[in-house]
């Protein structure tokens, strides 16, 4: 169940996040216990915990606080952990803060999500370095390209690069190698790991480039990689070799556990 600070939530303690949306979060899947990634994961919610409220975050007091949300979850689940001011004021978001922490789980996708077909949009994200609230912008493009028969959208800098989509990472396979773009996005943990595990080089890639690649693909934690079958009028082959080693090597990544050592 939701949980703030490891009780219900009421909603008077929520009305901050919901008029102002000023916090951050991450997303993760927990199956067996345990999480790909959790470190990477606390660390930037350590990390934006600093930069959005200039604030310390106790990391073992996050995952006893999500291990206490998802207790009578059924696994796999994806929990959200937002961090949060229930006291922050619009005239005064740079007051002394104190941080809180909301946990809320939701069952995880079932059945692997089919291709994505998406579109284009000219869309840069705020202060892209940080997962943070501010989803407007993002989910609106989102909502036009769906609105004109696609999927989801990806994003384009004003550049021309293809950067990320709304809630995922983007990459490519093209003459037996891995290529994430090179743009600004937001850095995801999924993507992190499998470029550790897989080799890959980070190049501009633009609309132009798409011609030269073998196949296109997302990933976040949610649904680990996803194929994706077509950006704007460029296909691509969904069942390309290359999806398959990756979805291995996202498989093959251990988990670490979600319960704190003592």
């Amino acid at each position: 169940m939701q949980q703030l600070d490891g009780a219900p939530a009421p909603a008077t303690d929520l009305q901050q996040l919901a008029l102002l949306g000023f916090g951050h979060f991450t997303t993760m899947r927990v199956e067996h216990g345990g999480v790909r990634g959790l470190s990477l994961h606390l660390d930037r919610l350590a990390r934006d915990c600093r930069t959005v409220f200039d604030a310390d975050l106790d990391r073992d007091r996050v995952r006893d606080l999500v291990s206490r949300a998802i207790a009578d979850e059924p696994e796999p689940v994806l929990v959200r952990v937002t961090v949060f001011d229930t006291e922050t004021a619009l005239g005064a978001p740079g007051a002394p803060s104190r941080p809180r922490v909301l946990v809320t789980p939701r069952p995880a996708t079932g059945p692997r999500p089919s291709a994505l077909r998406v579109q284009t949009a000219a869309f840069m994200r705020d202060l892209p370095a940080v997962k943070h609230t501010g989803l407007f912008g993002a989910l609106h493009a989102r909502a036009e390209a769906q609105r004109a028969g696609w999927d989801d959208a990806v994003f384009a800098d004003d550049r021309g690069r293809l950067s990320e989509g709304p809630t995922w990472n983007l990459g490519f396979a093209a003459d037996g190698r891995i290529v994430w773009p090179e743009a600004e996005a937001l850095a995801g943990v999924t993507a992190e790991l499998l470029a550790r595990t897989a080799a890959g080089t980070r190049a501009p890639v633009t609309r132009d480039d798409l011609a030269g690649m073998c196949a296109a693909f997302a990933t976040n934690a949610g649904f680990g990689v996803r194929a994706i079958s077509a950006i704007d009028d460029v296909a691509f082959d969904p069942d390309h070799p290359a999806l398959a080693e990756l979805e291995r090597a996202y498989r093959a990544i251990p988990l670490e556990a979600l319960a704190a050592r003592r």
